[in-house]
This record gives structure tokens, C-alpha cells and sequence, in this order.
């Protein structure tokens, strides 16, 4: 059992945090800039909530952290009463936030001064893999503080690696972000073509599941998709940020990505249908517009 903070109660950091208590069986206190979703998790999970990230992070083994985006992550870290003031010498931070590689380093220098360690993890798997605590993890930084956090990352990971240094982690997601954007624009213009050739949906996934078309996608999302549903999921905003780290780091490193360019410009019309909040899948509705 460790004393663990979690710093970020979205639809991800939400059930993470509870795996953390219930699962890990560890000693967790928790912030949300929302005081009210952090007294919903600790009527909820027990456990206790802090009011500023400082509080949090004071005193603890382990700070895991899961907020939105750069600015969120700077502002939580090292703005005001941040965490990176309350981080004791010798522990380990934990960011699950999908952020640049850029913003890692940066944290991971500054905690290094700091005497504290710092661990870039962003998570795949959405929101039902934060709630079935099956979530893979991909992480940068250095072994040592990476060995410590395995155990604790656990509770809520069936997948958990260090891909390198500093800012590998979020590397790594950009990648798994790349794969999905060509993959489920792939599956959208399948379905999209199936439906205009007039064959059975549902006989035709049976069938090339169990073939090289296979993928997550595919299996989880086809019905939903079918049926025109996408009011759940992993949001098309938050995508369209994923993908505009993605954007902007190959502009820094050389790498080509037209299709992800392409698939990113398709989910700013979604996003113009009025599918922000909908789910990444939501590419079939701009074909079937």
C-alpha cells in the first residue's frame, strides 16, 4: 500500500483514482479543479480530497495525474499552488495526460531538479477501459522511478512499458493515435460502402472479422456505427487535439502523415455537424450525411 494523490476526476481520472482505492488497495487522496466531482469520488470511494493541487501532491509516495491538455498540465504542475511545489524528494509523478513530448521533458528536468522523479503515461483503452481498469500505458522516463510506479500503475492497467526516455511515453501515444485515425476512416468508408452496395451489416462483419480486416474498432464499434449512435466514447475534440500533437511533432521530426492530416480535417467538419462530443467513429456520419 502507498500514499498515492490523483490530480484530474474526468471520465478517465474518475474510475482510474477508484481502482487506485478499491483495486490497489492504496491510500489516495485526490483534486479536481471541479470541488464537486472530487466530494462525488470520495463519497463514492472513500479516500480524501484536497482543494489545491499543492495539498494533493504534499506528503505522498506517488502523484498520478490526468487533466487536458499542455496548458492544463503546466498550470496544475507548476502554476499556483501546483503540485510540483507539495512533490516530496524521492517520489514519483505520474502523467497520464496525453501531451506533447515537449512539455514531458520539461516537467521531467524540472522534477530532476527538484529531487523528485517524473514519468510521462498517457493511457489507451477510453473511457470503459479506465472503468474495467484494462488500460494500456505507455511511458517515458528513466527505469529506476519507472520500476516503483509499475505496481501502483497496475491497479487500473492490463498493459503497462517503458518505451524509453523522457517523453517516449507520449510519443508512443501519438502513434496509437496515427493507427486509429487511418483505421476508423478505413472502417467508416467499409461500413459507408457496404450500406450504398446494399449487404447485411451484420453478416459481413462476422464474416471479415475473422480476417485481415480485423482490428478494436471493428468489434466494438460497427454496431453503434451502423445504427447511426455516437453520443458516447472518446470525443472528436479531444481526437482533433491528440492529432494536432501528432501534427506538430512530425513537423519537428520530418515524418510524413497524410493520412492522419487528411482523417484530422475530416473531424473538423464533424465537429461543424455538431459531433464535438460524439465519438471518434462519428467519421461514418460525414459520409452518410
Amino acid at each position: 500500500m502507498a500514499k498515492v494523490a490523483f490530480l484530474g476526476l474526468g471520465v478517465m481520472g474518475f474510475p482510474m483514482a477508484g481502482h487506485l482505492k478499491n483495486k490497489g488497495g492504496h491510500e489516495v487522496t485526490v483534486f479536481n479543479r471541479n470541488a464537486a466531482k472530487a466530494d462525488q469520488w470520495v463519497a463514492q470511494h472513500g479516500g480524501r480530497k484536497a482543494s489545491t493541487p499543492k495539498e494533493a501532491a504534499t506528503g505522498q509516495d506517488f502523484v498520478m495525474m490526468c487533466v487536458g491538455n499542455d496548458n492544463d498540465v503546466r498550470e496544475v504542475t507548476l502554476g499556483a499552488n501546483g503540485a510540483f511545489d507539495g512533490v516530496a524528494k524521492g517520489a514519483v509523478f505520474v502523467d497520464h495526460t496525453t501531451a506533447s513530448a515537449e512539455v514531458a521533458r520539461q516537467l521531467h528536468a524540472e522534477a530532476k531538479k527538484r529531487g523528485f522523479d517524473f514519468v510521462d503515461a498517457p493511457v489507451s483503452g477510453g473511457q470503459a477501459g479506465a472503468e474495467n481498469g484494462v488500460l494500456t500505458v505507455m511511458c517515458g522516463g528513466d527505469a529506476g522511478p519507472y520500476g516503483r510506479a509499475e505496481p501502483v500503475i497496475g491497479s487500473y492497467a492490463r498493459m503497462c512499458k517503458l518505451l524509453g526516455p523522457s517523453g517516449s511515453g507520449q510519443l508512443a501515444k501519438m502513434v496509437n493515435q496515427i493507427c486509429i485515425a487511418g483505421l476508423v476512416q478505413g472502417l467508416a468508408e467499409g461500413i459507408h460502402f457496404a450500406k450504398k452496395a446494399g449487404l447485411d451489416i451484420e453478416a459481413l462483419i462476422a464474416t471479415i472479422s475473422k480476417g485481415a480486416a480485423q482490428s478494436w474498432q471493428m468489434e466494438n464499434r460497427y454496431k453503434t456505427m451502423t445504427a447511426g449512435k455516437y453520443d458516447f466514447g472518446f470525443a472528436v475534440d479531444w481526437m482533433r487535439k491528440d492529432l494536432s500533437i501528432c501534427i506538430a511533432e512530425a513537423r519537428r521530426n520530418g515524418a510524413n502523415l497524410p493520412v492522419a492530416a487528411l482523417v484530422d480535417q475530416f473531424y473538423a467538419e464533424v465537429q461543424k455537424m455538431g459531433g464535438s462530443r460524439w465519438d471518434t467513429s462519428a467519421l461514418l456520419a460525414r459520409l452518410d450525411r
